[in-house]
């Protein structure tokens, strides 16, 4: 029987024995098949993940213009609170021309990375701290 995968499971738990800074998957191999990264994340959601990658872009250009594409996070912390916001327009688009929506996940995926890396995964490479 398979073992399910916790968050001790995971590399970054694992990275200081390991010596695998930086990476995010699991060791093993049946708990790395059990992260189906390709066919349980971008073909259940393609159109929705090209949508918040739009809205990574729209916002590098608002916030560092001019910049190489990063997550600057010293900019903008309040992510529950934005979230909020946006959800309450969901179904609209925000007068930037982007879905309110895609703005609502992008805060959510921002949020479960600060979570998850308060829990010892690795600072993801896209971001800046501010």
């Amino acid at each position: 029987m398979n073992k399910l995968v916790t968050l001790e499971d995971l590399s970054f738990a694992l990275a200081k024995d390991t010596g695998r800074d930086g990476l995010v998957l699991p060791v093993g191999k049946e708990e790395r098949k059990q992260i189906p990264i390709g066919s349980g994340f971008f073909d259940y959601f393609p159109a929705a993940i090209a949508e918040v990658a739009n809205v990574s872009w729209h916002g590098n250009n608002q916030h560092n213009p001019g910049e190489p594409l990063h997550w600057s996070r010293g900019k903008s912390n309040d992510h529950f609170d934005t979230i909020m916001r946006h959800l309450m327009e969901r179904g609209a688009i925000d007068v930037d021309g982007v879905r309110h929506t895609a703005k609502a996940a992008w805060r959510i995926l921002a949020l479960l990375q600060l979570e998850l890396e308060d829990e010892g995964a690795p600072v993801a490479r896209g971001a800046k701290i501010e």
